[in-house]
């Protein structure tokens, strides 16, 4: 058990890391409005990150079966990632004073904000079924409830390792680069039109072992 605790942590904080508009939102929230929104924003995405983890484990065979939903919520997220990019990338070309991106310039709650972005980005529930699937037939997890505790446990906590290197990393090099707000949401908008053609790749081809 501890092996699968320490495997889905692995997994988990790896799987966080390529560069993604949820991460990366991470680091402008720490840079704009400073740690501690930043990981309410982070609890949020990991909330809702184990919620589809534990959708992966104990409903495969639901998963299996209606993976229409999860290609209809694949080309929604295509579309809103599109439109966020888009429009951060015009807003921001047009703005004249130090203000927040597109996704930012609002008064919802960032941990809110994270349960957000995490619920419509259905990349996770893929990502987690392949590897589930893969460590269940190399017997490493076994399907009982203390298994899949240990390994929801494990991704948990990697998905937070993995969001800290963008919150504490991000936010220094950004500081270092003395990047402005306005390049911030530039790249921001770059980074959602990216994600979006990443989601709309795995939507055509196949579902990759990374989240978007």
């Amino acid at each position: 058990m501890i092996e699968v605790f320490f495997t889905a942590m692995m997994i988990s904080f790896l799987g966080q890391l390529p560069f993604g508009n949820m991460n990366l939102t991470a680091t402008q929230l720490a840079v704009q409005e400073g740690l501690g929104n930043a990981w309410k924003y982070s609890i949020g995405i990991v909330i809702v990150e184990v919620v589809y983890l534990r959708l992966a484990l104990t409903a495969m065979d639901w998963v299996v079966q209606n993976q229409m939903l999860f290609k209809i919520m694949s080309w929604l997220t295509v579309i809103v990632f599109l439109a966020l990019g888009v429009l951060s990338i015009f807003i921001a070309r047009k703005q004249t004073q130090e203000k927040k991106g597109l996704l930012l310039n609002n008064k919802m709650d960032r941990f809110l904000l994270g349960v957000s972005v995490s619920a419509i980005n259905p990349v996770q529930i893929p990502f987690w079924f392949i590897w589930s699937t893969q460590l269940l037939n190399s017997h490493i997890l076994k399907t009982t409830n203390a298994y899949f505790n240990m390994f929801t446990g494990g991704a948990a906590i990697g998905s937070l390792a993995g969001l800290a290197v963008y919150v504490y990393g991000g936010r220094w090099v950004i500081q270092k680069m003395k990047a402005s707000n306005k390049q911030l949401n530039i790249f921001m908008g770059i980074v959602f039109i990216i994600a979006a053609l990443w989601q709309l790749y795995n939507i055509l081809f196949k579902p990759g072992l990374i989240k978007a």
